[in-house]
């Protein structure tokens, strides 16, 4: 990604406002680090629409492993 900052306008709740201010606050970070990873996160959860590998992984685990009492969940 490229390095160069470009200005955006926008709006948010105060809610919104406050409870980011805070994050960015506790965690020592300046507000816009928390807005770049934000919008960071949702181009990456846009993107990829199908789960993740760990995430499929676990689930296909545990699938495996409670199978059976799924099964009788089931009846």
């Amino acid at each position: 990604m490229s390095t160069a900052k470009e200005k955006l306008a926008t709006q948010v709740t105060s809610e919104i406002l406050a409870e980011v201010r805070a994050i960015a606050h506790s965690e020592g970070q300046p507000l816009q680090a928390l807005i770049d990873e934000a919008l960071a996160d949702l181009i990456e959860k846009r993107k990829n629409t199908r789960p993740r590998a760990h995430v499929m992984s676990a689930y296909n685990a545990g699938h495996e492993q409670y199978a059976e009492l799924y099964q009788k969940l089931a009846k």
